[in-house]
C-alpha cells in the first residue's frame, strides 16, 4: 500500500509519480476530496470534543456548588450525540480511503522511464548471440508435435483450453530445470523453501494481488483459499505481520511451486503452445531486506537470473519496464527475455521487481530498527519460469530433423 501521509502531504509530487503508472485524474481527485473531507470532520470532532470537556468542567463545578444543572445536561446530551456522530463520519472516511488506497498502484522510482506500455521499455543489455540456423527453426509446439513431447488435446480433456501434458524428454527437462534452478539460486546465497500453494485472502491482499487483480485468481469454492499465481505470495507473507530482528536482514528465499492464473484478459494471446497457460511451473527468488540494502540486493538477484540463462546457453536480454508497463506493487522492473529463433523475437522469461515498501506497508511486515519499528523492502523475481524455459530450450537447440539436443548444464540430472 503507499504511504498515504507522504500522498496527502505532498499530493502534487506524488500525483505526478502515480500518473506516471497511469493512474487517473479521475482517481486523485477523488482521494483529494476525501483527504479534504476527513479533514474537516476530524477538525469538527475535536471541536466538538473541546466543548465537550469544557462544559464537564462546568457541569462539575455547577454540581458541586448545587446548581441547577438541567440545562447544561441537555447541551452535553447533544454534544454526545454529535459527537458520536462526526467519530462514526471519521471511521467512515478512513475506511473508504483505506479501501481506496488498496487499488491504488505503487509509486515508480524517480528514474523509471516514462512511458505507456512495453513498447516504451528501454532495452539495457543484450547476453549471448542467437545462433544462426541453416533451416528455417520451427516453434516449440511443432517441435513438441514431432518428438511426442507435448499433449495438447488431452490437456484440454483433463481440463480445458490453456492447460498441456507433458510427456517423455519434456518432462524430464521440466524437472532437470526446477532441480538446476533451486540447486544453482541455493548456491548463490538463497534458501530453499517448500510452500503451500493455496493461502488465503489476508496473505493475497498483503503482497497486492487482492483485491485488484480477483479475476485473475482462482478461488476453492466455499474456503477462503486460492491457489497461488507466484510463489512471491506466501514466500513475502511468511513473515506476515512479524517484526523481524535487524541481524536476520537480508533474508533470501527461493521455492519451486506450480502457479495458477485465468489469465483474464489474454483472450486470443498465445492461444497455441504453452507460452500462457493456467498452470505452470516456476522457481521463484522472494528477498526480505532493509531499505538500504534493497538496490544491491536487486541487482543480485537480476544477475542471478541472467546467469541461469547463460548456463544453459539461452541468449537473452535485459529491459527495464517503463512506468506504464510497471506491475501493479512494483517500483522498479527489469525484466529478463529469452530469445525464441522460432518465433524470431525475444520473449519474457522473468521479471525482477523490487515493491519498496510497499507490500510491506500492507502486509506489516517490519523489522527493529534500533528502538523503533521500520518497513522492510521487499523484492521478488522468477529464476525461472519452467515452462518457459523448456520452450527455450526446444527451440534454440532444435535441429534439422527436428530432434532436440539437451544443454550440457541439464545432462548430470537428466538419467
Amino acid at each position: 500500500m503507499i504511504d498515504l501521509k507522504y500522498l496527502e502531504k505532498n499530493f502534487d509530487e506524488a500525483s505526478k509519480k502515480l500518473a506516471k503508472k497511469g493512474v487517473s485524474k479521475e482517481l486523485l481527485d477523488e482521494l483529494k476530496n476525501l483527504f479534504a473531507k476527513l479533514k474537516e470532520t476530524k477538525a469538527a470532532f475535536e471541536d466538538i470534543r473541546a466543548k465537550q470537556k469544557a462544559l464537564s468542567k462546568e457541569f462539575g463545578a455547577y454540581k458541586a456548588q448545587g446548581k441547577d444543572v438541567n440545562e447544561l445536561k441537555e447541551q452535553l446530551d447533544k454534544l454526545k450525540e454529535e459527537s458520536i456522530k462526526l467519530s462514526n463520519q471519521v471511521s467512515q472516511l478512513e475506511q473508504e480511503l483505506q479501501q481506496k488506497a488498496l487499488a491504488i498502484p505503487n509509486f515508480p522510482d524517480d528514474d523509471v522511464p516514462e512511458g505507456k506500455d512495453e513498447s516504451d521499455n528501454v532495452e539495457i543489455k543484450r547476453v549471448l548471440k542467437p545462433k544462426e540456423f541453416s533451416f528455417k527453426p520451427k516453434e516449440h509446439w511443432e517441435l513438441a508435435e514431432l518428438n511426442g513431447w507435448i499433449d495438447f488435446q488431452r490437456g484440454v480433456k483433463l481440463a480445458k483450453s490453456r492447460f498441456a501434458v507433458l510427456k517423455n524428454e519434456a518432462a524430464k527437462i521440466e524437472r532437470a530445470l526446477i532441480n538446476f534452478f533451486l540447486d544453482y539460486n541455493s548456491k548463490n546465497g538463497f534458501s530453499e523453501v517448500c510452500v503451500p500453494v493455496l493461502n488465503n485472502s489476508k496473505m493475497l491482499l498483503g503482497t497486492g494481488q487482492l483485491p485488484k487483480f480477483e479475476d485473475d485468481l482462482f478461488k476453492v469454492e466455499g474456503e477462503d483459499l486460492y491457489l497461488i499465481p507466484t510463489a512471491e505470495v506466501p514466500l513475502t507473507n511468511m513473515f506476515n505481520d512479524e517484526i523481524l530482528n535487524e541481524n536476520e536482514l537480508p533474508i533470501l528465499m527461493t521455492a519451486y511451486t506450480p502457479c495458477f492464473r485465468k489469465e483474464a484478459g489474454s483472450a486470443g494471446r498465445d492461444t497455441r503452445g504453452i507460452i500462457r497457460q493456467h498452470q505452470f511451473d516456476k522457481v521463484e527468488m522472494v528477498a526480505i531486506t532493509k531499505p538500504e540494502q534493497s538496490e544491491e540486493v536487486f541487482n543480485k538477484m537480476v544477475e542471478n537470473a541472467s546467469n541461469l540463462l547463460t548456463e544453459l546457453g539461452l541468449p537473452h536480454r535485459l529491459v527495464e519496464l517503463c512506468g506504464g508497463d510497471l506491475g501493479f506493487s512494483a517500483a522498479k522492473t527489469i525484466d529478463l527475455e529469452v530469445w525464441l529463433p522460432g518465433q524470431n523475437r525475444y520473449r519474457e522469461i522473468s521479471s525482477v521487481s523490487n515493491t519498496r515498501d510497499f507490500q510491506a506497508r500492507r502486509a506489516k511486515i517490519r523489522y527493529k530498527d534500533g528502538k523503533k519499528n521500520t518497513l522492510v523492502h521487499t523484492l521478488n523475481g522468477s529464476a525461472l519460469a519452467v515452462g518457459r524455459t523448456l520452450i527455450a530450450i526446444m527451440e534454440n537447440y532444435q535441429n534439422e530433423d527436428g530432434s532436440i539436443d539437451i544443454p550440457n548444464a541439464l545432462k548430470p540430472y537428466i538419467k
